[in-house]
Order: C-alpha cells, then sequence, then structure tokens
C-alpha cells in the first residue's frame, strides 16, 4: 500500500521531520517496534496551537492540534523509521492534552488523532491510547503525541 499517495488522496500532508533540538533521538527501534518522541502542533518549526484546551483553546481546536501532533509522527516515522509504507500496524498513541481545570474531554481531543491514524491506514491503524491531562506542556502546546508502530524489518 502506499501510504503517502493514500495521504494525499485523502488531502493529509505528511510534512518532513525535523532534527529535535536536544541530546535524543526522535525515533527508536527496537525490533519490529519503531517508538517515537513526542510531537506537538508544529508546522516548519512554528507551534500553531498554544494554551489551555477548555480555556483558551476549544475543543475543536483540540482536536486540530493532535491530528498536526499524529501527522509529526508518522513524519517520524516515514523519514527515520523505516518508511510509512513498512508500517505493519499501529500499536499505541499516548496523548497529553494541555487541559484548563475542569476539563474533561481529553479523550475527544485526541480521538481526532486516532480517526486520522484509521482514515491513512485502515483496520491497522487501530490501536491502543491512553489520553491524559495535563497542566503543562512544553512551550505551553496543546497537546503532545508520542507513537508505537510495529515496521517490517
Amino acid at each position: 500500500m502506499d501510504i503517502l499517495a493514500r495521504c494525499k488522496k485523502l488531502g493529509i500532508e505528511i510534512p518532513t521531520a525535523r532534527q529535535p533540538g536536544g541530546t535524543f533521538s526522535p525515533v527508536v527501534k527496537v525490533g519490529e517496534l519503531v517508538f517515537t518522541s513526542g510531537q506537538t502542533a508544529k508546522i516548519e518549526g512554528k507551534l500553531l496551537y498554544i494554551g489551555k484546551v477548555g480555556s483558551d483553546l476549544t475543543l475543536e481546536e483540540g482536536q486540530e492540534a493532535a491530528k498536526i501532533c499524529v501527522r509529526n509522527c508518522l513524519a517520524l516515522i516515514n523519514d527515520f523509521g523505516g518508511g510509512l509504507d513498512n508500517v505493519k500496524r499501529i500499536v499505541r498513541l499516548t496523548g497529553y492534552v494541555n487541559s484548563a481545570h475542569g476539563f474533561t474531554k481529553q479523550g475527544a481531543v485526541i480521538e481526532a488523532a486516532s480517526h486520522l491514524l484509521y482514515q491513512i491506514f485502515g483496520e491497522l491503524g487501530l490501536h491502543a491510547r491512553t489520553s491524559f491531562g495535563v497542566t503543562e506542556l512544553p512551550g505551553d502546546s496543546a497537546c503532545e503525541i508520542e507513537l508505537i508502530a510495529q515496521v517490517a524489518i
């Protein structure tokens, strides 16, 4: 399956991955598993959704941020993890939502990322998921997502 062609057909852009600005790897491969470092809602290095979902940002803005985060995770897998065509399954998504006090719809925010993976990979995009509400994220990002994918060796 040509995943990038499928993304293009769906109107989903997978960016070019950026090198991290710290002493860590953007992805780590262990056997058939690829672990991505956490990704925020940056496009070309600029953070787009800043603040707490539920006060500074709407649920819908949080969902848009989550979609950008997961596209950035896919960019890491594509550029550093063996390519998207080698993905056998999305195993796990962990999502962190910068949440206003009393905001309890973290699952709805991260569902946007899960749905995007399903659109791209079909049944192979269904994954285990955990959604956390947190009080702060780097750069005051609305959310951060990390993925684990199984890839062909």
